[in-house]
């Protein structure tokens, strides 16, 4: 029987402990985890310096601007499937509703919980989305809120309302602090007492209510309590440590307000031993669900943790950034920190972009896989256009199988936790089956040169590259040479020479000013080696042209250096991740 795919909308009314219990499940018996994410914002169609990945960002400078990226924007939803591998074919799991059934999860996400929560949104992407039919009001009703790790720490500390206040017992008390705790414990006691002898008052129920009135008894649930306000912690731990000496009967709970900040002890009477245990029950519990109501989806990202299955995703230097800092906890400086932390949360991560770089031309190979038969069937739920939304999941698993249908890589392990730049495959623009072999060949275009070979150069006034390119062999004649030329922006662009040390020879002669490029110094063209770009991405100079960036970090400069870069670093110098030239390129 052939696989099914069934495409699973989740929203907020759906996400139920009992959907987890399914997706763990299915998560139990894969082998691998697909994984993409559509956000308010896509880093293929990005315009910006900024927001783009170029042909010549290393790992470190990538990182950065994912970092940014994710520091900005929002994810709108998260598709997860599960699934297991055989040969050339995608096998599933057993599903009770269908044999052989592939099923994938996609989660509207929706930011809610906090109260000044805000993002940026890139809008020539939202309206590319809202055309392919994107449900932006299920994604903002019905979208499922979380926080992360560290947020639900900072929640559960501002919302606790158990007793989670650990008691000091000083040996030596001052004689202010005995006085309150002989006032507290006359006050607790005389209430618990009325509470002991309400059963028994003879004057009926008005009586008691209007006793009770007066001690101030309130009720919690169905049980009796009183509540007492307090100023300062010294005062919640005499109050805390005056109630556990009364009697095992009352159960002290903190009350705190939004900021965290405790403001009042409510002191509840429990009748009995069961009692008491039924009541720690329900607080346990109505915590429980709390919890859960806080992560939201982080619940889910969660399980995928906890399975320690290997995630196959595309791109995911950019996602996994996004991911770290919605559900995990704020973005560390730099890319060491970073992949060290999400190793710890997520051990396996397979990029297939950088999978692709690294395996090299596939030409020959993907004249072979004309003859493969694979099939990921998409069969949608009967819910509209809703049934696009989740698609990018099986897309990254036909590009995985086919990889590992032509056994390219036999030592998958050896590519985890790989975070490396390569270009970005826009899989909504994609189909699910073809257009991976396009992506497949496409790799054998891309040429791989060491940082140490480019330059920047801004200043100049050109209508197009090539006369740009005729302009600066009438300044040098190192550009006699060959070399490849990317316009950035209007009027920046990169220069990427074949030669082994021509870069070096040119930075030496402009602190000296020599002669040879005397002209094009006059004419306001300036040049800086890579390690200006890095200190461009490590400052955070992100705002306005990379050209006026670049120019802060030269005059900056005191060293008198060529401002080379620091490590000799490898790019993939990637034709198709440069921007439209014609645009910027404009007299």
């Amino acid at each position: 029987m052939s696989s099914h795919t069934v495409i699973k909308q989740v929203t907020k009314s759906t996400f139920t402990p009992s959907l987890l219990r399914e997706l763990k499940s299915h998560i139990d018996a894969c082998d691998f985890i697909s994984l993409s994410s559509i956000k308010t914002f896509s880093a293929t169609s990005a315009s910006s310096w900024r927001r783009r990945l170029l042909p010549f960002d290393t790992a470190e400078t990538a990182y950065l601007k994912a970092k940014l990226a994710a520091e900005s924007f929002q994810i709108l939803n998260v598709s997860i499937c599960p699934f297991r591998v055989e040969g050339s074919k995608v096998v599933a799991f057993p599903s009770t509703l269908i044999q052989n059934q592939l099923k994938c999860y996609n989660f509207h996400l929706f930011p809610r919980e906090e109260q000044s929560y805000s993002f940026s949104c890139q809008a020539s992407y939202l309206e590319s989305l809202a055309r392919k039919g994107f449900d932006f009001n299920l994604c903002i009703y019905e979208g499922i809120s979380y926080l992360s790790r560290v947020q639900e720490s900072l929640a559960k500390r501002r919302n606790a309302t158990h007793l989670d206040f650990k008691v000091f017992s000083k040996s030596r008390k001052s004689v202010a602090d005995s006085l309150f705790m002989e006032r507290i414990k006359a006050r607790i006691q005389y209430w618990r007492k009325s509470c002991l002898n309400s059963n028994k008052s003879p004057h009926g129920d008005l009586a008691n209510s209007l006793r009770q009135l007066i001690l101030g008894t309130q009720l919690h649930g169905e049980r009796p309590c009183m509540t007492i306000d307090v100023c300062s912690d010294n005062q919640l731990n005499l109050i805390l440590e005056t109630v556990n000496g009364i009697s095992d009967s009352l159960v002290p709970l903190v009350v705190r307000n939004s900021l965290g900040t405790p403001t009042s002890v409510r002191v509840v009477f429990t009748s009995s031993e069961e009692d008491k245990s039924a009541l720690l029950s329900d607080i346990d519990h109505a915590e429980e669900e709390q919890s859960f109501n806080l992560r939201g989806f982080r619940e889910v990202m969660d399980l995928i943790s906890n399975s320690q299955k290997p995630i196959v995703s595309i791109n995911c230097l950019n996602d996994f950034a996004f991911f770290h800092e919605k559900f995990i906890a704020p973005l560390p400086p730099s890319l060491h920190e970073f992949t060290c932390s999400l190793k710890m949360v997520f051990p396996k991560i397979l990029d297939l972009g950088h999978l692709m770089k690294e395996i090299g031309p596939l030409k020959n190979a993907m004249d072979t896989s004309s003859s493969l038969n694979l099939e990921v069937p998409f069969q949608a739920d009967r819910d509209g256009g809703q049934s696009n939304q989740g698609r990018n999941a099986l897309k990254i698993i036909s590009l995985f199988v086919k990889i590992n249908y032509l056994h390219i890589c036999n030592n998958i392990e050896g590519y985890f936790n790989m975070f490396h730049p390569t270009a970005c495959m826009e899989l909504e623009s994609v189909g699910c089956q073809d257009d991976t072999n396009t992506y497949l060949t496409h790799q054998e275009d891309i040429a791989k040169l060491g940082v140490h070979n480019l330059v920047f150069l801004w200043g100049f006034n050109a209508a197009s590259s090539l006369q740009l390119k005729d302009k600066l062999r009438k300044y040098h004649p190192i550009f006699h040479e060959n070399f490849d030329l990317k316009v950035i922006d209007r009027n920046c662009a990169a220069i990427a020479f074949q030669r082994q040390g021509a870069v070096v020879e040119l930075l030496k002669e402009i602190k000296p000013r020599s002669s040879s490029i005397e002209n094009m110094i006059s004419d306001g063209v300036i040049i800086a080696g890579f390690g200006a770009y890095e200190k461009v991405c490590r400052m955070g100079l992100w705002d306005g042209r990379l050209a006026d960036s670049l120019q802060t970090v030269v005059l900056s400069d005191n060293t008198n250096s060529p401002l080379l870069a620091e490590k000799s670093t490898e790019i993939c110098w990637d034709n198709e991740v440069m921007l439209d030239q014609n645009e910027y390129l404009k007299v």
